[in-house]
């Protein structure tokens, strides 16, 4: 039997991925953070139907000597690092831990990797926030890096980190450039869970308005779920590579916000109020990718499209009122 460890397995990715990979008939490890097992209610509320099958964990990516030792355990036959700051705007409010833990983590990692199990694969998770002010439209495995954010800037420093592993040592170390990728198990802080569960609050007979920043900011946005499937992909194939995963579609904010709305039959107009402080500093460019390569060596397809995917948020959050707002509290 395979051994996989998953790096933010309590996540909205890591959650999808260990589904996936207990499906395959992995067994799969995690690390996650020694406050996860004093508050399992809210942090691990994504994972709670598989926590019997699953071996978690404690470590922390900001040290070596813990991750060390959880590699040393475990042996793993793949790795997949899913952990980081991952919200842009917060990494604007403090640069320096965004910076520390997805650079210092990912270095963490791979170090160990190489040092106890060096045939382990290893997938890293890029962003298309490492595109920012874009140079060519689609972007594409071949496209210049230009950050706009903290965070953008990390997720360069973890590819270049990856590859350099990849190249000195010989290492299966693959990154997945990943397009925004949404789902009922996003965190609340993201604009799009912030519309959706919004908009069922506001179904549910809940008063005020859904605050936002740029409604003309556009993004590429896909499921989850189909996106944890190319991550496995990536460590099945006999080489390692980096890979862009996206659906090749771009949707603006308002775009989203009207779909959502119209999903549950309210006019939009009447609940979204504009707040600048919800502008970034530096907005990215037309972020759309093309997954030529993926659909060529992956045999990857999105399966979930934009309005499908936006009803399918909105469901999830009426639901949620619906069973009493059990879930309000979840950590992210």
């Amino acid at each position: 039997m395979k051994k996989a460890l998953v790096t933010g397995i309590t996540g909205q990715d890591g959650s999808y991925l260990a589904e996936l990979l207990l499906q395959q008939g992995y067994e799969v490890h995690g690390i996650v953070r020694r406050v996860a097992f004093e508050d399992p209610h809210h942090r691990l509320w994504r994972i709670v139907p598989l926590l019997d099958r699953l071996h978690l964990h404690a470590a922390s990516l900001e040290s070596y000597a813990s991750i060390f030792a959880v590699v040393e355990a475990v042996r793993p036959d793949e790795c997949y690092h899913l952990a980081a700051q991952s919200f842009v705007s917060y990494s604007f409010d403090d640069e320096f831990s965004t910076l520390e833990t997805n650079i210092s983590g990912t270095q963490h990692v791979l170090a160990a990797l190489h040092r106890l199990t060096p045939k382990c694969r290893f997938y890293f998770a890029g962003s298309s926030e490492m595109f920012g002010k874009v140079h060519e439209v689609p972007q594409t495995e071949t496209t210049v890096f230009h950050p706009r954010s903290p965070y953008g800037i990390s997720k360069c420093a973890g590819f270049y980190l990856t590859q350099n592993y990849r190249e000195a040592y010989g290492m299966h170390a693959s990154s997945g450039i990943l397009f925004n990728h949404e789902s009922p198990r996003r965190g609340f802080e993201f604009v799009t869970r912030k519309i959706t569960s919004g908009v069922a609050r506001i179904a549910a007979g809940g008063r005020g308005k859904i605050a936002l920043g740029n409604l003309d900011a556009r993004r590429d946005w896909g499921f989850a779920g189909d996106y944890v499937r190319a991550m496995w992909a990536m460590l099945q194939q006999p080489e390692a590579d980096d890979y862009v995963i996206a659906t090749g579609e771009t949707h603006s904010v308002r775009e989203f916000l009207i779909e959502a709305f119209a999903h549950a039959g309210l006019p939009w107009e009447e609940h979204v109020e504009l707040d600048t402080k919800f502008f970034r500093p530096a907005e990215v460019d037309l972020l759309v990718g093309d997954a030529a390569k993926a659909h060529r060596l992956l045999n990857w397809q999105p399966t979930v499209r934009f309005k499908e995917l936006v009803g399918m948020m909105v469901e999830g959050d009426l639901k949620r009122e619906r069973q009493g707002g059990a879930r309000r509290g979840e950590a992210s």
